[in-house]
Order: C-alpha cells, then structure tokens, then sequence
C-alpha cells in the first residue's frame, strides 16, 4: 500500500521546486543533485568536517580509535529495538546466524575490560522496522567513546566542549550561538542540567511518587485526556507523557539540555544512582526539540547486568521481536572486571542535521534510503 508521501511524490513526478535558489526536479537522485547543481555539494561535505572535528577532538585528549564488528553473532538486547538477521554461510557449508549491529557498545566494553582505556568510535548502525523519517534511516552513524575513571557527568562536559568545537568548525563562530531552521540556541557553557524527576514535576506536575507508580502515572495520564488502554505499561505511559509534554518544553528553553537520572526500570547498562537508587546514572540531551545522545555511568555488576539482560530477552519475545539469546561473551568480560567508566553513544548524522541547518538527515546522507528504496 502507497504512504500518503509515495502517492504525493507520484503526483509531481517531473515537476521541479526551486530550494534556497537551487533547482531541483523531484525525481532526482542525490547523486544527480550534486551534478547538475554543483554548488549543493558543500552541504553534503559538511559531514566530513563534523567526523574530522570529532577525530581531532578525542584524539587531541589521547583517546585510541577503535574498529568494531558490524556483522555480530549476538546483537544487544533493546526490547524496543529491531535488528537486521541475516546469515553467514561458508565455502565448506557452515551455516551461522548473524545481525547487523544495534550499536558498538558491547564490542567496546569488551576492550574496556581487556585495558584499552579511553576509547571512540565512528561506526554503522542498523535498525529495523521503524518509519524511514526526519530523524531515522534504518542505517545510521553512531558515534560512542568512553572514558575510563569517570561517571556520566564528565560525559557531559565531553559532550558540551565536542558540540561547540563542531559548531564552531561549520558554522564558523565562536561557538557560543547557532540558528537551527530560523531559530536560535544559545550554547553558552555549562548547558541546562535537569533531571528526569524534576522534568515530571515541572512540566507535568508529577511528583517521585506518581512518576514511579504505574496506577498513578496512568492516572495523570488519563486526567490530562491522553487514551490510555488497561494493557499500557508504565514505560508506554511515561514516554507519552514525555515525548508530548516535556520534550516540546525542552525545545522552548532554546538551550541544548540534559536531562538525567532516568528511573531504573529504564536503566539498560547503566548503573544505580548512588544518591537515589530508585533511579539510574543515565542521561539524554536534547536540542531543537532532537534527541542527540544518551550516556550511561556503566554497570560493572556481571551478575546484575546478566539478570537485566535476561528480562530484555523475555520482554523482546513478549513485544514479538526477533528472538537471540544473551551475548555470553559480554557477560564473561564484565566477569574479568569492567573498569570505572561512562559512555555515550551519539547520532551522527543528526550533529550534521544540525551543523548543515537542515530539516531531516536524508539530506545529510548521499544515499539516502527512503531515496533508494522509494519508501
């Protein structure tokens, strides 16, 4: 069945729009843009600068870039996450079952217990079964890095003094302000820090209690006219409640912010709050109304972390998501000793959305999937 964009894009096929005083004709593909319109060609480039810029900037702090595996034998776990399966096969006739990778992190902690130390990453990313969007290609650039003897707030200052660097590399300015589609930030450092409970009160008048309580949430929920069905879970309900009340906040503060210390039922490979542990050493940041990363001080409990990964198993064949067991290996290098750390992973493709001022990522990749594929 065609998308209402599909039935839209047919009805002005050939026709051509005129975009920043550049013409296009609406069958082209980026590649052809490029060459019939030659001057396009530095926003496409603006990528190189923003990979150069995060090189330059944790080599500069004796960082060791590494090369993890895309193809897996185990993916990670994510319940809400889909993977690519495919299948390895061998000239003798051995036949293994393989993914295409969520993310790095769990090749990367592995190096973390052998003692590589501070670590970054520019890698390929892949995820199935969601919407091809502004902010979603199913193959995407992550970039993580990991810093040895230090918690989720080092993490922040990391991301604080890598943003401004790569604003001030493309936009050419001192960093401390940047327009993002007609609007401006004010990057000014520190950046907002808020935590995911202060968010609630604030924004949805929602105490610890009621944040924590599925009942509670589901009444708040109910009461400011959300549909809330019996079978919704508190994660549904809390990220409804997010994502339509205190996300559109964020962006009004016209500042990048971190919102941190996300309830434990949310922790993933994050370690317990050592202030509250109710809630879990992780944090997102936000800008313009987009996610751009999401950090963890690590767990280094094995056996915690092997419990997490085991209910992450059962909720994926809940939801109905490909079915894999846990990776072992991961479980047996946090077994070694996993040292002190944080990490974060970070889309790439959305700092150059950002860096390039553009509305959607497709137009920061040369070869964008809903262009090759026609969805």
């Amino acid at each position: 069945m065609e998308t209402t964009f599909q039935k839209i894009r047919g009805s002005l096929s050939g026709i051509s729009i005129d975009y920043r005083g550049i013409w296009y004709n609406l069958d082209m593909k980026t590649w052809e843009k490029i060459k019939n319109n030659p001057g396009v060609k530095e926003k496409y480039l603006i990528r190189e600068k923003v990979t150069d810029t995060i090189r330059s900037f944790f080599k500069g702090q004796g960082f060791h870039e590494v090369e993890t595996p895309v193809l897996v034998p185990v993916a990670s776990t994510e319940p809400n996450l889909e993977v690519f399966e495919t299948q390895l096969r061998t000239a003798t006739g051995s036949r293994k079952q393989g993914f295409l990778i969520l993310s790095p992190e769990y090749s990367i902690k592995k190096l973390l217990a052998a003692g590589m130390g501070n670590m970054f990453e520019i890698t390929k990313c892949f995820r199935n079964d969601e919407e091809v969007s502004r902010l979603h290609n199913p193959e995407f650039s992550m970039l993580e890095w990991y810093r040895t003897g230090a918690d989720y707030k080092k993490i922040m200052e990391d991301f604080e003094k890598l943003f401004v660097e790569i604003i001030k590399n493309t936009k050419k300015t001192n960093g401390t302000h940047m327009t993002y589609s007609g609007e401006d930030y004010d990057l000014t450092l520190p950046w907002p820090r808020i935590s995911v409970t202060e968010a609630f009160e604030k924004y949805c008048n929602a105490d610890a209690e009621t944040l924590l309580d599925e009942k509670k949430l589901k009444a708040l929920a109910v009461k400011k006219g959300y549909q809330v069905k019996s079978s919704d879970t508190w994660e549904q309900i809390f990220y409804q409640l997010f994502f339509n009340e205190i996300e559109p906040a964020l962006k009004e503060i016209h500042k990048p912010v971190f919102v941190y210390d996300y309830p434990l039922a949310q922790a993933a490979l994050a370690r317990k709050s050592r202030m509250d542990p109710r809630f879990a050493e992780r944090f997102e940041v936000f800008l313009a109304g987009i996610e751009l990363g999401n950090c963890f001080s690590e767990l280094t409990d094995a056996a915690e972390q092997g419990d997490r990964l085991k209910k992450e198993v059962a909720d994926r064949k809940s939801l109905g998501k490909t079915d894999y067991p846990v990776d072992e290996d991961f479980l047996q290098a946090l077994e070694e000793g996993l040292p002190e750390s944080a990490g974060i992973a970070v889309g790439v493709d959305r700092l150059v959305m950002l860096a390039a001022d553009v509305p959607s990522i497709s137009e920061t990749l040369l070869f964008p999937a809903g262009e090759m594929f026609g969805l």
